[in-house]
């Protein structure tokens, strides 16, 4: 199994039971978001940035305006550490100390990059599409060149990269597993609720067939991750 090498920026300190370093771990995880916070330093000060992202094998991309400062300053290829993660339920104890959550997350690291190209950037626009919507992009009126110059495209290859995962139930002393205080795990998940036309939807222009797997009650993590699955293996 293919995995990453951790140093002592990547390796998981605390509850290290806890890290993975394989990349089906952690690729798991980032193929079933769709949110990064993208962290990095200009003029010795720390920002991080919420944005929408893929990844192409150990690449992960995200975009923006070509105005933004944040876009801008990753031009020169300085380091970048990004995170995703994904809250999966409420961890009640028998004592406050032990309450926790259940979660799923990747923390990478790597040097962010311009994609000048410009039929590369149109083509990784389009497979961000496709991840969300499978069968969208061929339904859309074409990117034009306005659009594709007034938006930046970053890719940053994983040099480092490790995922942290809780899961399962409390973990309270030996001695108050006696007291009568109720504890469990309030699951949490992100689905799908009941779609909305835009109030300018032109009349007689139903939900297309590739959207109506957003159906309401549906796991959204598994969608997303469900159709990386299905545009990897086609690209293979």
């Amino acid at each position: 199994m293919t995995a990453f090498t951790p140093t002592h920026r990547s390796k998981v300190k605390r509850l290290h039971e806890r890290g993975r370093y394989d990349e089906e771990s952690v690729f798991a995880i980032l193929d079933a978001g769709i949110l990064a916070h993208i962290g990095y330093v200009i003029d010795g000060q720390p920002y991080v940035t919420p944005t929408a992202y893929w990844r192409r094998g150990r690449t992960l991309y995200w975009h923006g305006s070509s105005a933004s400062r944040m876009l801008r300053t990753q031009k020169v290829g300085i380091p970048v550490c990004v995170t995703v993660s994904l809250l999966d339920g409420l961890v009640v104890a028998r004592s406050g100390f032990h309450h926790s959550v259940n979660y799923r997350a990747v923390m990478a690291f790597g040097r962010a990059r311009f994609v000048e190209d410009a039929k590369e950037k149109e083509a990784e626009l389009d497979y961000f599409i496709e991840r969300i919507y499978p069968g969208r992009v061929a339904t859309l009126r074409p990117v034009n060149q306005q659009e594709l110059k007034g938006t930046t495209l970053i890719a940053m290859e994983i040099e480092e990269a490790s995922a942290k995962v809780r899961t399962g139930e409390p973990k309270d002393d030996d001695e108050d597993y006696a007291l009568d205080i109720w504890a469990g795990v309030i699951p949490i998940r992100q689905v799908v609720g009941a779609v909305e036309n835009d109030p300018r939807l032109k009349a007689g222009v139903a939900l297309p067939e590739h959207l109506r797997r957003f159906t309401d009650g549906t796991r959204f993590d598994s969608l997303v991750a469900d159709s990386t699955g299905r545009l990897a293996k086609a690209a293979e």
